[in-house]
C-alpha cells in the first residue's frame, strides 16, 4: 500500500513549500524501494528479480539527494538526525 501524503501541498505556506515537496519526494521514493524490494522478494524470474533490486537501489539514491537537500534547508532536521545517531549509538554501540 502506497502512503498518503499527510499535508495537502496546495495548503502550504509559501516560507515551508520547499521543505514539505522535499519530505513528500522522500515518502514517495521510501514506498517505491518497499514496493521493488517486496516484488522482488515475490518474482520467480531471476531476471526480473535482478532489475526490481536494481531499481530499488536507484530508489534509494534518490531518497539520499531528497535528503541531502531538505537537511541543507532545515536545520532543525539536520540536528535531530544527528541526536538519532548518538542515541543510537549509545543504545545499542551502533
Amino acid at each position: 500500500m502506497m502512503s498518503k501524503i499527510p499535508v495537502r501541498l496546495e495548503n502550504v505556506s509559501k516560507e515551508k513549500i520547499d521543505v514539505e515537496i522535499l519530505r513528500a519526494g522522500m515518502i514517495a521514493e521510501l514506498d517505491a524501494i518497499n514496493m521493488y524490494e517486496q516484488m522482488a522478494a515475490l518474482a520467480n524470474d531471476a531476471n526480473i528479480k535482478k532489475m526490481l533490486l536494481d531499481i530499488a537501489k536507484e530508489e534509494k539514491t534518490h531518497l539520499g539527494e531528497f535528503q541531502a537537500l531538505l537537511l541543507n534547508r532545515d536545520k532543525e532536521q539536520a540536528g535531530e538526525l544527528e541526536k538519532g545517531r548518538d542515541e543510537v549509538k549509545e543504545e545499542v554501540g551502533e
